[in-house]
């Protein structure tokens, strides 16, 4: 896809470009983090070794910086997407029309829901993340009851300890952030249809779900690694379409041909797309309705 945005994206795609330019450097502190479950264990096992208390807080605060860098990132992602979502929504075209006039942007979106969906697949394999965090909660509130001044104390206050445990607390904490962020756009924009922004999510998932069926197309991917983007995308719309929609994607009158998505995850090579499948089951809102449709729910049972 020619990406060059037009003079009427520009001010729009400058704006989300400086939170991709991000991106990268985010997923690779994230799959680098390998935690201090050691001297954690250590220190908790000993309880009175001084030098192992302090051998364990100090592994554990620059990693507690990390984890606050990445909820950081999370809040920067959710306005860009919020940008993005005000242009591809806006009454002057229909959806189709949008993603066709606005490449440059869509493909910033599919971006967006790409790192969301990778960001969410590192951190789903990675149970340090919170084993870090919640040691760090519980030693600072012992010293802040023994009155011993906490470096590292003011990287991380209270209420922010508190937003980014909840947002770790989350199984796909990025894609939450984003099915909320979606949903806080259609709720602001009162005066906007709804089906702007659904109409904009279901034609995406059609878009990737077509690229990844159809063999003419699939063979002009340059490699597996569009492959995997185009997965991520697709499930990532899928997820945003359940929340804000208000039937959700697996109903009948759902724009998203569900079925032929699962399908399509399904002839991926095994164990490349259990993150994926996992989404579907996990995050969205309205797999579990008593409509969903039983062969929708059967294909997404765990072999």
């Amino acid at each position: 896809i020619s990406c060059h945005p037009t003079d009427a994206e520009r001010e729009v795609w400058d704006q989300v470009d400086v939170v991709l330019k991000d991106a990268k450097g985010i997923l690779d502190e994230l799959q680098a983090y390998k935690g201090a479950g050691q001297e954690i264990r250590e220190a908790i096992q000993n309880p009175s070794d001084e030098a192992l208390q302090e051998q364990a807080w100090a592994a554990v605060v620059p990693l507690v910086g990390k984890l606050k860098k990445f909820y950081e990132f999370s809040q920067r992602l959710e306005s860009a997407l919020h940008s993005l979502l005000g242009a591809l929504t806006s009454v002057t075209y229909d959806p189709t029309q949008h993603l066709e006039r606005e490449q440059a942007l869509a493909k910033q979106f599919a971006e967006i829901l790409h790192f969301t969906l990778r960001f969410d697949e590192l951190k789903m394999t990675n149970p340090a993340i919170q084993n870090d965090f919640s040691y760090y909660r519980r030693t600072l509130s012992r010293m802040r009851i023994n009155n011993v001044p906490a470096e590292g104390e003011n990287e991380v206050n209270n209420e922010l300890a508190n937003r980014i445990s909840l947002f770790y607390a989350d199984a796909t904490p990025m894609l939450k952030t984003l099915s909320d962020g979606t949903t806080k756009f259609v709720s602001e924009n009162k005066n906007l249809p709804i089906e702007n922004t659904t109409d904009c999510l279901s034609t995406m998932a059609t878009v990737c779900k077509v690229m990844l069926e159809t063999p003419e197309y699939r063979s002009r991917f340059s490699s597996e690694e569009t492959v995997s983007f185009c997965l991520r995308v697709m499930v990532g719309v899928i997820i945003l379409y359940d929340y804000v929609h208000p039937v959700g994607a697996f109903a009948k009158s759902s724009k998203i041909d569900m079925k032929g998505c699962i399908k399509v995850l399904k002839d991926q090579p095994p164990n490349s797309v259990d993150g994926l499948l996992n989404a579907l089951r996990y995050t969205t809102k309205h797999l579990n309705d008593e409509s969903t449709n039983k062969t929708i729910k059967t294909m997404l049972q765990k072999d």
